[in-house]
């Protein structure tokens, strides 16, 4: 079938290439990609700061929703027609993009393509960093640094439906009160400075079990500072920078945790258990409305350029995404 996708010849210049893409895999199925999520894996990509895996698709995109137009031989849940939203292995940036069907969600009539691409890459960047590696558990307090961004304002919904006392960072005060909205007990702003002292103000300090934290940098002594005894604090962004000065006194002191990870690296099995936990436990508070998709702004796929510049300035609150079948 006719696909077209973005190719950036140089991180300034983007093409639109046609080609023919083969039928999907037995375990895979071909998706007429409606609207593909923007994350910043992808602007890196584009700068050439973070290559894909050598069996990953070249073309960016890691989310994409829209219809089933193809099955594999062996995929036993979807069929043809149906509406889903996507995690890929690269590819969609295009008109039509390849999944797993282990990866993928039935959407619902109550949720766009457009609010399903915002969906899937938070939900695995989440699940698998908070509740797997980070082991929060109902009654324990989390700190989602970055609760505007896309990870973080599901981030923020997803511990709160869990029964966490959900702590977060965002970086004006009309941000702060639209996380608190989402269902943050509370959100500092961290332009402010003295993060410490409002976390300290707020009653928090020292007593936060699990830290997302997306920027790296100068932030992980305060993420050591803000630990409770035992905590677990996971690195999945260096936005501040990847290099960090940590007292290490803290670390032995508190017995803390530090992990991280990097999905496009995560083993596919690891994936596909991921996302049957996601099917069974979260995608039905999803359905009822509970776990909701933002959306800041839609781009048609010709303006990726301008969605990236979007991204890089940080002005938007929740998820920027693509419109794939218009071209401009």
């Amino acid at each position: 079938m006719d696909r077209h996708y973005i190719e950036f010849t140089t991180p300034e210049t983007v093409n639109l290439i046609c080609d023919q893409l083969p039928p999907p895999a037995d375990d895979e199925v071909l998706i007429s990609v409606h609207h593909a999520g923007i994350n910043r894996a992808d602007l890196l990509q584009r700068l050439g700061l973070y290559p894909p895996p050598a069996d990953a698709s070249p073309v960016p995109g890691l989310e994409v929703a829209g219809e089933v137009v193809a099955v594999g031989a062996r995929c036993e849940h979807l069929t043809v027609g149906a509406r889903v939203c996507a995690l890929t292995h690269g590819g969609g940036y295009a008109t039509l993009a390849m999944a797993r069907e282990d990866h993928c969600l039935m959407l619902p009539d109550t949720l766009t393509t457009k609010e399903g691409a915002a969906l899937p890459e938070a939900l695995l960047t989440v699940w698998y960093n908070v509740v797997e590696r980070g082991q929060l558990s109902a009654g324990e307090t989390v700190l989602i640094h970055g609760g505007s961004s896309g990870i973080g304002s599901i981030g923020v919904q997803m511990a709160a439906t869990m029964g966490a006392t959900v702590l977060s960072t965002a970086g004006t005060q009309a941000r702060c009160d639209a996380v608190s909205a989402l269902g943050a007990h509370f959100v500092a702003n961290h332009r402010d400075g003295q993060l410490i002292e409002q976390f300290t103000n707020a009653g928090y300090a020292g007593e936060i079990d699990v830290i997302l934290d997306i920027a790296g940098g100068d932030l992980m002594q305060a993420n050591f500072d803000l630990a409770a005894p035992d905590g677990r604090i996971v690195s999945i962004g260096v936005m501040r920078g990847m290099q960090s000065e940590i007292n290490l006194a803290t670390l032995f002191m508190k017995r803390l945790t530090l992990t991280g990870s990097t999905l496009r690296r995560l083993e596919t099995a690891s994936r596909g258990r991921c996302f049957d936990a996601i099917r069974e436990q979260v995608w039905p508070r999803v359905l009822a409305g509970e776990i909701r998709p933002i959306i800041d702004s839609c781009y048609p796929l010709s303006e990726v350029l301008a969605a990236h510049e979007h991204m890089r300035v940080g002005t938007h609150f929740g998820k920027l995404v693509l419109e794939c079948q218009t071209m401009g």
